[in-house]
């Protein structure tokens, strides 16, 4: 199951909604898929979708998800990583009035670099079709917050400042 949220901010995410409309429609795709489309004007006619989800309905589409198209909200992204599943990050893009600035780009390409997500940052949104049709081949590596805080203490450790 493909699992697309958009978040629930004011803003609407029509672009990356159409353009797996059309994914579906190009490419006859019979995967099941549901999205939360937030305020998007755009109404998808070939999957599921609902507005809003609550926390158990959203945390619920996650866990059923084999994959996860993800906007660059923090919350989103970390959580699918958290529970180990494939994503696909698409930042919203302020000059098609998806959001106030640019900034989701930043987080989805820092966690593009570090392995965890792999993403489709391009205005018309060309290389999300590759991912979609080819979402068993993406591999992705898996977040463990204990190597972070192992890595956080030795950063302490090693710092001259608190050496004797």
């Amino acid at each position: 199951m493909i699992f697309i949220t958009v978040g629930s901010r004011e803003y609407q995410f029509d672009r990356l909604l159409k353009k797996i409309d059309k994914i579906f429609i190009d490419n006859k795709i019979n995967i099941e898929c549901f999205a939360q489309i937030g305020n998007s004007a755009y109404i998808p006619q070939n999957y599921e979708y609902k507005r809003f989800l609550n926390s158990i309905e959203f945390e619920t589409f996650q866990n059923k998800a084999t994959l996860i198209i993800s906007h660059g909200g923090t919350g989103s992204l970390m959580t699918a990583i958290k529970k180990g599943k494939k994503v696909i990050g698409v930042p919203r893009n302020s000059a098609f009035k998806e959001h106030v600035d640019n900034h989701q780009f930043q987080i989805i390409e820092t966690l593009t670099k570090q392995g965890f997500i792999v993403s489709d940052t391009s205005s018309d949104l060309n290389q999300l079709e590759n991912f979609i049709l080819n979402k068993d081949k993406i591999r992705t590596k898996p977040y463990n917050s204990i190597n972070k805080i192992h890595q956080i203490i030795l950063d302490f450790l090693n710092d001259n400042k608190y050496n004797q």
